[in-house]
C-alpha cells in the first residue's frame, strides 16, 4: 500500500475500530481479573467509607474461575500427519518459540474475550510466532466466518501502532496526537500473518467468550455477598437495650455512661427501668441466595458445580462423574476449533519459511487435549 492509502486506513478504519474494540473488551477484562467495579459504581456518593470496602472485598473472582476450569484442560501435544513425514519440521516453528508454555495464553484470551490471535513473521531462524491479546489487536476480515486470514490487521504495542496487511507491516507513530508514518517492512507472506482463535464462532460470525454472557449472574452473587456481609457487620449481634434510664444532659457524660453500661457485667437500674435484647439478623437466607446463584453460574456456564463450590461432602463417584459430563463437552469443543486453529498456524509458519509441501497439509492435525504433567 501507499503511504498515503496506509494512513486513511489507519485513520477511518483500523483505529476507530480498534478503540471501540478496546472499550468493549477492557469491560469483559475487568470482570475476568476480578476488577469488575459492579458494586462500587453503584454506590452512592454519599456512602460511608465501610460500605465501599464492603462493597470491594464482596467481589468474588468467579468468572476468573469459569476460565480457568477450562484452560487447565487444554493443551497441544500431539502432531500428526497422513503423509507420514518426520514432524521435526512442522513442529520445529512451535518448539522454537516455547509455544508448548505460551499457548496457555492464547487459550484463556480466547475463552476470556471470544477471540484472541497468533502472528507468525519472518525471523533470522525461521518463523517467530507470538500470542496477541484482541485488546491490542483488531482484525478486518472480508468475510468475517469463512476467511482463513484477515484483509488487514492493527497491532497496538509499545508506543506504536503496525498496520499489518498481505505484504508488509507498516509501522506508525503518534506526533502530538497526530498519526505520522515512519517505516514499512516487507514479510512477503502473501497473506496478512495472523490466525484467530474462537471460543465459539456462529454463522454470524458472533464470538462470545466464557465472561460477558454471564456478567449479570455474576453480579448477583456479589450484590448478595454484599447484603451479607453489611448484614454481619452491623447487624449480626444482639443490642442489649435499657429504657426508663435517668440520663445525663451533656452528650460527654452520656456517653460515658452508655460505655458503662456496655462493659458492666450486671445490669441494675432503678424503679421503672426495663431492660431487654434486640436479636441479630439471621444470615440464613443470604448464604442460601449466595449458594443458589452459584450453582446458577454452575448450570449457564457447564462448569461443575463442586468446582465453584469446593464442597465434595457426600458426593458418590457417579455423582462426580455427572457433574463433570456438560463439562466434558464444552472442554471437547474447545479442543477441537483451538486445534483446528493451531494447525492453521504451523502451516502459515511452514510457508514463511519456504515449506511449500507442509504449508499445503491439510491432513496435519494437532490434537488438544487435558494436560498430563
Amino acid at each position: 500500500m501507499k503511504r498515503s492509502d496506509v494512513l486513511e486506513l489507519a485513520n477511518d478504519v483500523l483505529i476507530p475500530g480498534w478503540q471501540q474494540q478496546r472499550r468493549t473488551l477492557d469491560v469483559i477484562d475487568k470482570w475476568h481479573r476480578w476488577e469488575p467495579d459492579a458494586l462500587r459504581d453503584k454506590i452512592p456518593n454519599y456512602a460511608t467509607s465501610e460500605h465501599r470496602n464492603l462493597a470491594k472485598i464482596s467481589e468474588t473472582p468467579f468468572l476468573s474461575l469459569v476460565v480457568t476450569t477450562v484452560a487447565q484442560q487444554l493443551v497441544a501435544e500431539t502432531f500428526r500427519s497422513a503423509r507420514g513425514v518426520e514432524m521435526d519440521k512442522v513442529i520445529a516453528p512451535w518448539l522454537r518459540n516455547r509455544m508448548h508454555s505460551r499457548q496457555r495464553a492464547v487459550y484463556r484470551g480466547a475463552l476470556a474475550y471470544g477471540y484472541s490471535y497468533a502472528t507468525a513473521m519472518p525471523g533470522d531462524s525461521g518463523a517467530v510466532i507470538r500470542g496477541r491479546s484482541p485488546r491490542d489487536l483488531y482484525a478486518v476480515y472480508g468475510d468475517v466466518v469463512e476467511d482463513e486470514y484477515p484483509m488487514y490487521y492493527l497491532l497496538v504495542k509499545g508506543g506504536h501502532k503496525y498496520v499489518v496487511d498481505e505484504e508488509a507491516v507498516y509501522i506508525l507513530g503518534d506526533d502530538n496526537g497526530r498519526v505520522e508514518y515512519i517505516e514499512d517492512r516487507r514479510h512477503n507472506a502473501g497473506v496478512a500473518p495472523a490466525v484467530r482463535y474462537s471460543n465459539q464462532i456462529d454463522l454470524e460470525g458472533r464470538t462470545p467468550g466464557e465472561v460477558e454472557p454471564y456478567v449479570q449472574v455474576a453480579a448477583r452473587i456479589d450484590k448478595t455477598t454484599y447484603d451479607r456481609m453489611v448484614n454481619q457487620h452491623f447487624n449480626s449481634w444482639k443490642v442489649r437495650t435499657a429504657t426508663g434510664l435517668d440520663m445525663p444532659t451533656d452528650p460527654a457524660d452520656r456517653e460515658r455512661v452508655k460505655l458503662l453500661l456496655r462493659q458492666g457485667d450486671i445490669l441494675t437500674g432503678e424503679e421503672g427501668v426495663q431492660f431487654g435484647t434486640l436479636d441479630e439478623t439471621s444470615s440464613d437466607s443470604l448464604i442460601k441466595a449466595t449458594d443458589e446463584d452459584v450453582k446458577l453460574l454452575a448450570v449457564v456456564t457447564q462448569t461443575p458445580v463442586h468446582a465453584l463450590t469446593g464442597d465434595l461432602v457426600n458426593l458418590s463417584a457417579d455423582a462426580i462423574a455427572e457433574s463433570r459430563a456438560m463439562a466434558d463437552l464444552k472442554v471437547n469443543e474447545r479442543k477441537v476449533g483451538f486445534g483446528d486453529s493451531n494447525e492453521q498456524l504451523l502451516r502459515l509458519a511452514a510457508h514463511i519459511e519456504g515449506r511449500a509441501e507442509d504449508a499445503a497439509d491439510f491432513s496435519l492435525r494437532v490434537s488438544t487435549s487435558a494436560f498430563q504433567p
